[in-house]
């Protein structure tokens, strides 16, 4: 595999570029719906100077029912537009709870053709243990910026490409959710959705390729391990899921940071194929 370029930046490289004309900071915290909090409100509290705030449930399809779906790129062009986040922009984005949804909104740029992004190793919690300042108050009106949408069809996959797969084979399928609920054990966050998991896919929670102890994501030797020990063949393409679409980016992060370009994430993973309407074949033994 090829080198290809870090999609990681530390909170040191962030504090000394942060008054950069280019560089554009973006909160992309967001809470599962049995949290109970409230990430626009929370931003408000606390936010890194300068960011702004990435509403995934809003800089989404709103049509569909299916959660935080790839809204159209007319659509994606027009809201981070109006969030300054434009064409020659160097865009570093980070949530507070480390990186759980961080690499969500780094996917989400990458579909649209915007290249030079970023996810803050640690998140808000490494950047404020490290001692770096914090603001409060809503959101500075950052001036509109022209960004330009070329979507990347192949980055996505949908539930009849995952479906077709299972009896194909042409790529490996990996579950970023926790080892209970892919094996149908534990309930999922989102009520109603049967467990389990795509037959033939692999499991790897997305908290196994992030250090416990720093927040920061694994070195790249043991990155290609975990991923290994998964069952991945690196020499053939990968899709991610999730619950949601969310979580799955963490481990398309970690298969970018280790070099492997042939990955794709399901963007309505398990909310879609857990629906007991859907009628989808799914195993829950592992």
């Amino acid at each position: 595999m090829s080198e290809v370029k870090s999609a990681i930046v530390s909170a040191a490289w962030l504090a000394e570029h942060l008054e950069a004309p280019d560089v554009r900071v973006v909160d992309a915290t967001f809470f599962l719906p049995n949290e109970g909090r409230n990430a626009l409100e929370e931003y408000e509290e606390e936010h890194i100077p300068g960011a702004v705030f990435f509403d995934i449930d809003e800089i989404a399809d709103t049509d569909s029912p299916l959660p935080h779906m790839l809204p159209s790129p007319e659509k994606f062009a027009s809201r981070v537009r109006k969030l300054g986040l434009g064409d020659g922009s160097r865009i570093i984005v980070y949530d507070r709870l480390g990186m759980r949804a961080s690499p969500r909104v780094w996917w989400t740029f990458k579909v649209f053709g915007h290249d030079d992004v970023a996810v803050l190793d640690g998140g808000l919690p490494k950047w404020k243990n490290d001692g770096y300042p914090t603001e409060s108050g809503p959101q500075r009106d950052p001036g509109e910026r022209h960004f330009t949408a070329r979507m990347n069809t192949l980055a996505v996959k949908d539930r009849d490409q995952m479906l077709g797969n299972i009896e194909r084979g042409r790529f490996q399928v990996l579950d970023a959710r926790s080892r209970g609920r892919f094996s149908g054990e534990e309930p999922e966050p989102r009520p109603g959705l049967k467990g389990g998991h795509i037959p033939g896919s692999l499991n790897l929670p997305f908290t196994d390729v992030i250090d416990s102890a720093s927040g920061v994501l694994l070195p790249n030797h043991l990155l290609k391990e975990r991923l290994e020990r998964a069952g991945i063949d690196l020499s053939k393409p990968v899709v991610t899921t999730c619950g949601s679409g969310v979580t799955a980016a963490v481990l398309a992060l970690a298969l970018h940071e280790i070099g492997h370009k042939d990955v794709a994430l399901y963007d309505g993973s398990w909310t879609e194929w857990g629906d007991p309407d859907a009628e989808l074949p799914i195993e829950t033994k592992v």
